[in-house]
């Protein structure tokens, strides 16, 4: 065979490419996984991740029934059944797969969503430290299983067209070190994240200002693969919605504020508003749901979180690396006064707008009844607190985005759909190039992880099946 022949191409080297590259070459696959990256501690995602495996914040190795429940209440339903049911059956076997490859994990918390977490540990800080740390570590030795099992990893290596045969996918077209490569293949998975960090497609489907986005991952998601499957005619989920968390809004100057500590757990329980002092959207949402509300909002950069001592005590302690102290320690702005109309000046915030604002919001608070609140706030999933006991405190925020979250349509198997809903021969994906899980008008967010290396296994899987049948 040729240098660049295989039996299965993947696209990408993270958690999802990794693990299905590795896997296809345990069952006898003749693998190259394309990484754009060209050092072998390429940034992406998964490297610079948390590295906790859950789903939707519940322990993969829950009961199955358990785990559709937190599906369905993080996603309010607005997720692919057939998706959902391998998620969930297939999660806890993932694991098992990453540690029987050398993968080690330890207990991160208290909270059992956190069973799961990539040894070694990143510290409880603020910042990025990511080199040596579970994920890090992780993504090393799966490129050293692949070279083991035969496979190749080939770095500085960009996918830009897919090989169509007959409507079959039968390899790409990549640059390679500078140079154009055909790479012939059976078939192909694309697993190259979402389209983060491509700025015109993030202004065509997420916001107008995609420069007022922080990125709080590795930005090298930019698209690639949705962009040669969309050419193959595949078909897409919506694609407006992203996974991410609030901010410092110094997270643009000052690298020690991302991507922790996150604001979430602050706003959830007092208020965001703009620069007039009128709340924007509904805090009870949570994090995730407000970075995409501010991305979306007229004016990303003028949106500040309004509390008090109690939120700062409490909830603002809560998170696994909570802004109060971290945020502090790192240097991030905390604007600070004892009184309402300081706290505006201090903020730039109209001192008036802002205290008909907080009365309205703490009327609300004592009565128990916010559906009279504009916008309306809701209180099911994080209770609002009012905003009375001094000193008071005002954070600038800014939608910190790691990936987004629509992507490829896909089957059960991996395999990428048309819009007829039939399968395009030869072609997969997995990972956050793929929609259909996460999303949907709340934003609703399963875990990157496990949908990564659920679909990574199974789209190898599925290939390899096919791919061992042709030969045959």
């Amino acid at each position: 065979m040729d240098e660049n022949d295989f039996d299965l191409a993947v696209v990408g080297g993270g958690l999802a490419g990794m693990v299905a590259g590795v896997r296809a070459a345990e069952l006898g696959l003749r693998v190259a996984v394309l990484e754009k990256g060209s050092e072998p501690s390429y940034p992406c995602n998964s490297r610079w991740s948390g590295g906790i495996i859950h789903i939707a914040y519940t322990d993969p190795k829950e009961p199955e029934e358990a785990l559709r429940r937190a599906v369905l209440y993080n996603t309010r339903g607005f997720t692919d059944p057939a998706l959902e049911e391998v998620l969930v059956r297939e999660a806890a076997r993932a694991i098992d797969w990453l540690a029987l490859q050398g993968g080690r994990f330890i207990r991160a918390g208290k909270a059992s969503w956190q069973n799961w977490m990539m040894a070694p540990p990143r510290p409880l800080t603020a910042g990025l430290d990511w080199r040596g740390r579970g994920p890090d570590v992780l993504l090393r030795l799966l490129a050293e299983r692949l070279r083991q099992k035969g496979g190749s990893l080939r770095l500085a290596t960009r996918a830009r067209s897919l090989v169509m045969k007959g409507g079959v996918c039968a390899g790409l077209e990549a640059e390679e070190g500078g140079a154009s490569r055909r790479f012939e293949a059976h078939a192909v998975i694309l697993a190259d994240g979402g389209f983060q960090g491509d700025p015109e497609l993030l202004r065509r489907h997420i916001t107008p200002f995609p420069q007022m986005l922080k990125q709080r991952g590795a930005a090298t998601g930019t698209g690639d693969g949705l962009s040669m499957a969309r050419e193959a005619g595949a078909a897409t989920s919506p694609l407006d919605c992203f996974y991410g968390h609030l901010l410092c809004r110094d997270a643009f100057s000052n690298d020690r504020v991302w991507p922790y500590p996150e604001l979430d757990a602050i706003a959830s329980a007092g208020i965001v508003v703009d620069r007039g002092g009128r709340r924007i959207l509904d805090e009870g949402e949570g994090g995730i749901f407000m970075a995409n509300g501010i991305a979306r909002s007229p004016a990303p950069l003028e949106a500040s979180v309004v509390f008090d001592a109690q939120i700062w005590d409490g909830p603002g302690r809560s998170a696994r690396i909570p802004a109060n102290p971290e945020l502090a320690r790192a240097a991030g702005t905390i604007h600070r006064a004892l009184a309402i109309p300081e706290l505006a000046r201090l903020a730039g915030i109209d001192g008036e707008g802002l205290a008909l604002t907080l009365a309205l919001y703490n009327a609300a608070c004592e009565k128990g009844d916010f559906a009279a609140l504009a916008p309306s706030r809701s209180s099911e999933r994080y209770w609002p607190m009012p905003i009375a006991t001094p000193p008071f405190f005002a954070i600038p925020l800014c939608a910190g985005i790691t990936y987004t979250m629509g992507g490829l349509k896909i089957d059960a198997a991996g395999r990428v759909l048309r819009e007829d809903g039939q399968a395009i021969p030869g072609l997969y994906a997995a990972g956050s190039t793929t929609g259909g899980i996460d999303g949907g008008p709340y934003a609703g967010y399963v875990g990157g992880l496990a949908k990564a290396a659920v679909f990574g296994l199974r789209a190898a899987e599925d290939a390899a099946s096919k791919i061992r049948g042709e030969k045959r």
